[in-house]
């Protein structure tokens, strides 16, 4: 049993307004991402400190538990509001988020009784389409904010990690794209052009 929480809790600086809500070939970036990765799970949820801007989604909504403590406690949160014992965390700027990719990092979770399947990419973790077991994550990551370690990745020594590397990523989706993300005006023109060439 598996929850999606999309993660909606960034600052946006870049953008210049709230990335989530910018509009994407005609619906809100976040919209785009929902209707990827929907179909593999059993709930959905999405982390916001601004619900009512997000209303119209007609999801459950769930702010911060613990404000000011940035993405660990965006994470925090997902944790905590999910109701299955396996949670995807997906951000809300990728426009290009797997659902193939994201069923098998929950199969190989459970298949090698590992706490956390997360992509390992040539610039490190990719924290924002992994797969948690809550039962063990959220102690960890309570531990992580009691103790002042506000780092995403800080609590991972306490749990069992099963990295997933480049490699494997591009042999489950082929020619995929699912980390990139959107920051800027910019970088959103580039995502959008590259979603019509799929399309």
């Amino acid at each position: 049993m598996l929850t999606l929480v999309i993660q909606a809790g960034g600052e946006s600086r870049r953008m210049g307004r709230d990335k989530a809500l910018v509009p994407f070939l005609g619906q809100a970036l976040i919209q785009r991402v929902l209707a990827r990765l929907a179909g593999i799970a059993d709930e959905v949820i999405v982390t916001t400190n601004r619900p009512q801007d997000y209303a119209f989604l007609g999801l459950p909504l769930h702010a911060d538990i613990h404000p000011g403590h940035g993405a660990l406690g965006g994470l925090h949160t997902a944790l905590a509001g999910a109701h299955h014992p396996l949670v995807a965390v997906v951000a809300c700027d990728m426009p290009f988020a797997s659902p193939k990719l994201l069923t098998w990092q929950a199969r190989l979770l459970q298949a090698e009784n590992a706490d956390v399947a997360i992509p390992l990419q040539p610039g490190g973790y990719e924290p924002l389409h992994a797969v948690y077991r809550r039962e063990t994550c959220l102690p960890a990551i309570e531990w992580a904010l009691q103790n002042d370690q506000w780092k995403l990745i800080s609590w991972f020594p306490r749990v069992r990690l099963r990295e997933i590397t480049a490699a494997e990523c591009t042999q489950c989706d082929p020619g995929g794209w699912p980390f990139a993300n959107v920051n800027t005006p910019e970088e959103l023109a580039e995502a959008e052009e590259q979603a019509r060439r799929e399309d």
